[in-house]
């Protein structure tokens, strides 16, 4: 029997980080990258209405020098970003089919669902409008992204069982973690008989230079195998996956993900165990011994994004680079609807509640110091 995706090789160009000369996107060297990718029997592109240039890039470098047929396409509407009305959310559909000069799109996500984000989609029924492209043949395949909790993805396939896919954030170092919970995503993904593509395996390039102790243990293990390479085939490993999205930026990354991925083998035994090693080795890292429980959310009289700042400041303390971490703050404190940590009136009244025994607040004068 059939099933999605399968006749898809297990990498996909993530085309959210594309080359740049200053911050012009580089066609050239795109079209260079799209060249040998499809020589090399992989056909998957994801692209979204959000990313700068990217859906341009594209057409440039893909749509008009191929045939249609000889490649998948995905982009994303993102109905939260600055849509009043249902037909200011539809437009972005327009828009992208317009920048791609794709024709239609195998693939079409509702991007990034989850907390308030679902709201726009569920009040613009975007739901309703996706199927009904689908009818008239513009997309293939309908399905979402998603960054939040199992149990807001288990409400949204249930209530949405006609959803084809479901895109996560899965990677091994985020594959246990109470912040971003890859592992328990996935499994209510599966649960729902979702077949799943898999973003940031190699989470935003940090997996390529890990923490010392988790670069030791994978040399160690193969002294040949470049450090993105455990990551992208950790999460390509994993059963009922469409394909790996992996951001490729140089054509240095592509011949990497290549190497490994134009004849993929699953991780094996061995493999398997190293990966729990480096798992361990990553939780050894001191770290604010935060369990985003947020008890401390619910009695913090000024609204600090709390979890969100430490999570962020833990993010400093394994990688090392400050812009991912100020990313991170960004995301998960100011995208929440949260006041950073540089606000708290240090009145203690979360310290009473944490069940970790937390330092909150001398915790968050290091995060409002560092993470400026």
């Amino acid at each position: 029997m059939a099933y999605l995706g399968e006749n898809i090789k297990k990498l996909g160009f993530g085309l959210m980080r594309l080359p740049k000369e200053g911050d012009v996107i580089d066609i050239e060297q795109v079209k260079k990258m799209v060249d040998r990718f499809l020589v090399s029997g992989f056909t998957y592109f994801d692209t979204a209405w959000a990313y700068p240039g990217s859906e341009d890039a594209i057409r440039q470098a893909l749509v008009e020098r191929y045939p249609r047929e000889c490649f998948q396409l995905a982009t994303k509407n993102a109905a939260w970003i600055n849509c009043k009305t249902r037909d200011e959310a539809i437009s972005q559909f327009e828009t992208s089919l317009k920048q791609t000069g794709a024709g239609y799109f195998d693939f079409y996500l509702l991007h990034n669902l989850g907390e308030s984000r679902t709201k726009f989609f569920d009040d613009f029924d975007m739901w309703s409008f996706v199927q009904e492209k689908k009818k008239e043949g513009l997309i293939k395949h309908v399905g979402f992204s998603f960054h939040s909790t199992p149990d807001e993805l288990e409400a949204i396939l249930t209530a949405h069982p006609e959803m084809e896919f479901v895109q996560l954030q899965i990677n091994y170092a985020d594959w246990e973690s109470s912040a971003i919970q890859s592992k328990g995503c996935y499994e209510v993904a599966r649960k729902h008989g979702k077949p799943v593509i898999i973003m940031e395996p190699v989470k935003g390039g940090l997996l390529a230079t890990p923490p010392q102790p988790v670069e030791d243990i994978l040399k160690a293990a193969n002294p040949t195998a470049s450090l993105a390479s455990w990551a992208i085939r950790f999460a390509a490993s994993l059963d009922g996956v469409i394909t790996v999205l992996s951001g490729m930026s140089s054509e240095e990354q592509m011949e990497d993900n290549l190497s490994y991925m134009e004849h993929f083998q699953p991780l094996c035994a061995a493999e398997q165990e190293t990966i729990r090693k480096a798992q361990t080795a990553l939780t050894k890292v001191p770290l604010i011994p935060c369990t985003i429980c947020n008890y401390c959310a619910k009695v913090c009289p000024n609204n600090i994004g709390i979890s969100g700042s430490f999570t962020a400041m833990n993010a400093l303390t394994i990688y090392g680079q400050k812009d991912f971490a100020i990313g991170q703050q960004n995301l998960l404190v100011n995208g929440h609807g949260k006041k950073r940590a540089s606000e708290c009136s240090k009145c203690g009244a979360c310290e009473k509640v944490c069940p970790q025994h937390i330092a909150i607040r001398k915790e968050l004068i290091k995060v409002a110091e560092t993470l400026k």
